[in-house]
């Protein structure tokens, strides 16, 4: 996989690597009470597809957000996706979303992740790319106050045209 520049967004969607992993790990200590560690990421490089957002404008080399995706057949799950609280805002986690579902293999038929329902932002942008709420999973994450729900939510890309 190649990397993808969007000049017009100073923003630069490359494959993560090991030398990734510090950086990621840290903006998921920011993002979520309940992170993934750099064990787990190392493991997602070599089990799926992982991506990293960087600013052209910087370093590109350090990433300001991640996306991991598993693939099974004609299914794709989105494990894990987030931008560092620095630089959300921007719509860079839409333009990693859209990068991510494009790069699918085009076996993939659907896009399945669940998110916490705490999390209006990403659900709004879920909304927006055509995800559809299909379930919920109780007490599913934790939080610092106890457990949260998760929502279950799915994309049919036979039905959308990605943009």
């Amino acid at each position: 996989m190649t990397a993808y520049r969007a000049d017009a967004h100073k923003i630069l969607i490359r494959p993560m690597g090991a030398g990734d992993i510090d950086q990621v790990t840290a903006i998921e200590v920011e993002v979520t009470a309940d992170p993934w560690n750099s064990k787990q990421f190392q493991q997602s490089l070599e089990d799926h597809h992982c991506l990293v957002i960087c600013r052209q404008d910087a370093d590109p080399m350090v990433p300001i957000g991640y996306m991991v995706l598993a693939t099974v057949v004609d299914q794709a799950e989105i494990l894990n996706i987030a931008i560092d609280p620095k630089y959300q805002g921007h719509s860079l986690g839409s333009q990693l979303l859209n990068h991510g579902l494009q790069s699918l293999p085009t076996i993939i038929e659907e896009v399945l992740l669940d998110v916490r329902v705490s999390n209006f932002p990403a659900i709004s942008l879920y909304f927006n790319y055509g995800f559809i709420e299909v379930g919920r999973r109780r007490d599913y994450y934790r939080t610092e106050f106890g457990r949260e729900d998760a929502i279950l939510m799915t994309l049919q890309r036979a039905a959308v045209d990605l943009v």
